[in-house]
């Protein structure tokens, strides 16, 4: 069963790793993504998404371009990885039996507060991006902070001014826009702002589990209703409040998703090597979902739209051909 991956933490962990150690491998380490668990979990498309950490980095667009460095020197090193900028090329990586991988960006800080490092992102083959992490940021603001704990819902402060502008230039220039970790009005800005489906690339059910980066329902609702997709999250805290989790509660998240809104905005989002613990240990296990999902009574083809159709149809809605 092929997979599509809307949100890893892998690149910022292997800059990381590199800075520590410039011999460090992506063949097959310690991480819950690597050339050999991407294989043995049978990927065909991993998106990695920059991490920015704006209480580490003293300059969050430095940080951004050497993650991209980390991006392109790993692409030029696999013939097996093919990073992709339109639907085309991933047709074409299927085809070949590459991994395509989509270069993403999570924290809009990275933007400095100018149209013109958005672009130039994208230049760069930058085609989603997350425009808030857990700091309010001139852009957006998020639902759970450091201080405020996991439930916290912030229906009152939106998009600035400056954000609905990265809103609107991202949807005429085809890149993704991400709505996890926005807060709630935040993301129904980006609701009314918007015409093509936009994504939550790692979050889950609220009603699930309450946590203040899971959607509510009306949330779930309106993303379905826009041809959207969520990338269930396998972060132990976002899929069970004891923060104790396994397969049988992603199962658990995507049935309650799936009775509410339809198979059809559900996909992909691991959070992988930015968790400790989830629902599965790393990319080589996603058969064991595929396995759950079928003793749950779901069919192929809807096992097939939740591992990869569904995410292709909005990278086909949204991506340049």
């Amino acid at each position: 069963m092929k997979v599509f991956d809307m949100h890893c933490d892998t690149l910022t962990e292997m800059t990381r790793r590199l800075e520590q150690d410039p011999s460090f491998s992506f063949d097959a380490n310690d991480m819950h993504i690597d050339l050999a668990k991407l294989k043995q979990g049978d990927y065909a498309l991993q998106n990695f998404a920059v991490f920015t950490y704006l209480k580490d980095p003293e300059n969050p667009m430095y940080h951004m371009l050497k993650n991209v460095d980390t991006f392109y020197r790993l692409m030029d090193s696999y013939e097996l990885l093919s990073p992709v900028t339109t639907y085309n090329e991933i047709l074409s990586n299927m085809k070949e039996g590459k991994i395509s991988c989509m270069l993403t960006i999570e924290e809009g800080a990275v933007f400095n507060h100018d149209l013109a490092l958005l672009r130039d992102y994208y230049r760069l083959g930058v085609r989603m991006a997350a425009l808030s992490w857990n700091f309010p940021n001139g852009i957006t603001h998020p639902n759970f902070s450091e201080g405020d704990g996991y439930h916290t819902y912030d229906d009152v402060h939106g998009l600035t001014d400056f954000g609905k502008a990265c809103v609107k230039e991202m949807e005429r220039l085809g890149m993704i826009i991400d709505v996890s970790h926005m807060s709630d009005r935040c993301f129904y800005d980006v609701y009314e702002l918007t015409e093509k489906p936009f994504v939550a690339s790692h979050s889950n059910a609220r009603a699930v589990t309450d946590h203040a980066r899971n959607m509510s329902d009306d949330m779930i609702l309106k993303l379905a209703s826009r041809g959207g997709v969520m990338g269930i999250n396998y972060s132990s805290h976002f899929l069970n409040e004891s923060g104790q989790a396994d397969v049988s509660d992603l199962v658990r998240h995507i049935t309650y998703i799936r009775d509410l809104a339809g198979i059809d905005v559900i996909g992909l989002g691991s959070d992988f090597d930015g968790i400790t613990s989830g629902g599965l240990p790393d990319a080589s296990a996603l058969p064991r979902l595929a396995k759950a999902l079928r003793q749950a009574h779901f069919s192929d083809e809807d096992i097939e739209k939740i591992f990869y159709k569904n995410v292709l149809r909005v990278y086909k809605d949204v991506l340049k051909k």
